[in-house]
């Protein structure tokens, strides 16, 4: 009983944070859009009435309180699960994994859940909104789950600490230098902010303000190199003790320009219609020069050992 009470306190309390940051961001987005309340009353017509087409929603006290309460109740069952391997985890930390797993299906699961609804109403409810929600809910709740438990940051990270520091600062430092780029390219055209309105506009629509989409282009620009970063950083941590794994460093950095020219050669040409191949790459070589420098500042040993071992071959 004294371990169970702590598990359900901090499970309720830490679902109802959950529930309550997802209401807060999908309010303050609906009043942003204009329709005050439309995304809960989205989800409860859908859920409790069985409508799935958006235009025959009417935002009504009835959908919006039952789907309120509803998602309260799962937030709550979220956290109360979360907190129990987390209680299993402090024991066998090698649970801790089923911990992790647990947030990134929850993930997963919304989004499936909403997409089953229908095109029309993912289409409606936006689903860069709905990832943000959940990401900053999940993010609240670890937020709590950590202050009531301080062992359980470096129980998860353990040794990678350094190793996500690294490739955190990295990836922001060369998402940092492609947004200067072609801002530097922008301002020379007379047109600022240019690039990022217009690949904002086609990857989350043109419905918002560009203030919007420029901030919303570059936190998923930046998230983006963020994980090329820490792929990076791993790599280069191992490269100190093996360093035959640079050769996987070098194949990462090719594979990452081979990569995003074909991405947009097969799935996005429109992008090489709007912007020049050549400002393309170079972005993205400095970009990739900057990351470089980062690391081998950072590993001068390393630097210094590859030198030496190519200076003797």
């Amino acid at each position: 009983m004294p371990e169970e009470q702590p598990v359900l306190r901090d499970g309720v309390i830490a679902g109802l944070i959950g529930a309550a940051v997802v209401a807060v961001w999908f309010l303050i987005f609906d009043i942003a859009r204009g329709r005050p309340l439309l995304t809960p009353a989205l989800l409860g017509s859908a859920v409790f009435q069985g409508i799935t087409d958006p235009s025959q929603v009417i935002v009504s006290p009835g959908p919006i309180l039952f789907y309120t309460l509803l998602h309260g109740v799962a937030f709550i069952g979220f956290g109360v699960v979360a907190a129990s391997l987390i209680l299993a985890g402090e024991r066998e930390p090698a649970l801790l994994i089923a911990f992790a797993i647990l947030f990134i299906g929850f993930e997963a699961f919304f989004i499936g859940a909403v997409a089953a609804l229908g095109r029309s109403m993912l289409g409606a409810l936006v689903w860069w909104a709905i990832l943000a929600g959940n990401m900053l809910a999940s993010v609240a709740m670890l937020w709590y789950f950590f202050a009531r438990h301080r062992r359980l940051p470096a129980m998860l990270i353990g040794a990678w600490g350094g190793v996500l520091k690294e490739g955190t600062i990295a990836g922001l430092l060369g998402a940092a230098v492609v947004a200067v780029w072609f801002l530097l390219l922008d301002l020379a055209e007379g047109q600022p902010f240019h690039t990022p309105i217009l690949l904002g506009s086609r990857i989350f629509g043109a419905n918002q303000p560009a203030v919007v989409t420029v901030l919303l282009y570059t936190i998923g620009h930046g998230l983006a190199f963020i994980v090329f970063g820490i792929i990076a950083a791993a790599l280069i941590s191992g490269a100190e003790q093996q360093p035959l794994l640079v050769l996987g460093l070098a194949i990462l950095f090719t594979a990452f320009e081979v990569f995003f020219f074909g991405a947009i050669v097969i799935a996005a040409k429109w992008v090489l219609d709007e912007l020049s191949g050549w400002a393309l790459f170079l972005g993205n070589i400095f970009a990739a020069t900057a990351m470089l420098w980062y690391f081998f500042a950072r590993h001068r040993a390393l630097a210094t050992r590859l030198i030496g071992s190519w200076e003797d071959d």
